[in-house]
């Protein structure tokens, strides 16, 4: 009797244990699936957007589209590494990388190449490194350790000020610096989710987000450019040939595409009409070449991305892996919600790439490593976490 009840234990054990994996690996398919066809899309915008100034600067149709693919090879092999690395070293990892990407900020400030009214870019050899894009990563790393360390004493103050002020406030005030809002709010995003999704009091979480909405406001007063892209989301028809410009390109692009596009290759805003056309109003070249349907299917992608990264999240149960699969989930989300709102003008222009399809070397290649990282949360759900405490 008590062989057949081992017996069946085993089986329900092995069905379980199967069941587990078909549920791992059908989030891991539906968190690579749209990163893929994203990446793809991608390369196909990027190789039109990028062919007219390419060749003005420098006799090259091509120059960014291959130097995308270089990048874009770096950044599929270093997903593999993150994906294939455990869990409880990615927790140990987090503290070494944050404080090396704060001192790769400050690196910044007084080795930076400024470009674009912005000094953002470390140049080592033959590389241009934007360290404000590794930011968004170890900040995440960073904050789902500290909070998932003490989360059950997250009911005080001091709890909850150490690791908002390090990771948000050290990061976003040197990104800052460079001058960088975008990133600093997609880096406020990503730790805002870790501590709406852990035990701080709502009371906490909405004094701060007061103070960072203020601190916005603030912000875009201070600078004149980001006045000027404000009102130029207030009023398009104020200044169509200066600070809204760009907007109203972007919207005139997206009209022109229609239904279905004028065609592949066929844009006419990439001509000149259209300033950043490969990169941050890539989605208004999408949208332009492909219509409504193609935009569409991009804003569906980033969906399934969404949905799959926070069913990765639900699924872990270790506190550490579940609060970085839903910081990088958030923050990749948000910074596809801001890209594409500023093109379709909902949004006021911040200037942050579009995930995966935008030209960019740091941010494609961090955005897939998170990617693996991702992966790496979903391959190892178990609580690795439970001796911090």
């Amino acid at each position: 009797m008590a062989g057949i009840v081992t017996v069946a234990s085993s089986r329900a054990a092995v069905r379980r244990a199967a069941s587990l994996d078909r549920g791992v690996s059908r989030s891991i398919g539906f968190v690579l699936i749209p990163v893929v066809l994203l990446i793809v899309v991608g390369l196909g915008a990027l190789l039109s957007a990028s062919s007219v100034v390419g060749l003005r600067e420098s006799g090259d149709g091509l120059y960014y589209f291959k130097r995308q693919v270089l990048w874009l090879i770096g950044g599929v092999v270093a997903m593999v590494v993150a994906a294939m690395v455990p869990l409880s070293w990615w927790r140990k990892l987090s503290f070494p990388l944050f404080f090396g990407t704060i001192l790769l900020l400050v690196g910044v400030m007084f080795f930076g190449v400024r470009a674009n009214g912005a000094t953002r870019w470390l140049v080592i050899g033959p590389v241009s490194v934007q360290p404000s894009e590794i930011a968004k990563l170890t900040s995440v790393l960073f904050l789902a350790t500290l909070v998932s360390r003490r989360e059950h004493r997250m009911d005080r103050l001091g709890p909850f000020a150490w690791p908002l002020l390090c990771s948000v406030g050290v990061v976003g005030g040197l990104v800052m610096l460079q001058p960088d809002l975008g990133t600093t709010l997609l880096v406020a995003a990503g730790g805002f989710s870790i501590l709406m999704a852990s035990a701080v009091p709502l009371r906490l979480i909405f004094g701060g987000s007061l103070l960072a909405t203020t601190a916005g406001f603030v912000l875009a007063f201070v600078e004149p450019y980001r006045w000027a892209r404000v009102t130029a989301f207030l009023d398009l028809e104020r200044d169509p040939l200066g600070s809204s410009y760009q907007a109203v390109q972007g919207l005139v692009a997206l009209g022109t595409g229609g239904l279905w596009g004028v065609g592949l290759g066929a844009s006419r805003a990439r001509w000149s009409f259209l300033p950043n056309a490969h990169t941050d109003f890539v989605f208004a070249i999408l949208g332009e070449e492909t219509g409504l349907a193609g935009s569409l299917s991009v804003v569906a992608l980033f969906l399934v991305f969404t949905v799959a990264g926070l069913s990765i999240a639900r699924r872990c149960d270790d506190r550490f892996g579940r609060l970085v699969a839903i910081g990088i989930t958030t923050w990749l989300s948000v910074q596809a919600f801001v890209n594409i709102g500023g093109v379709i003008g909902i949004l006021p222009i911040t200037g942050v790439p579009l995930p995966f399809v935008s030209f960019g070397g740091s941010a494609l290649v961090i955005s897939l490593v998170a990617v693996g990282v991702l992966v790496a949360v979903a391959r190892h759900p178990g609580d690795v976490t439970a001796g911090y405490r």
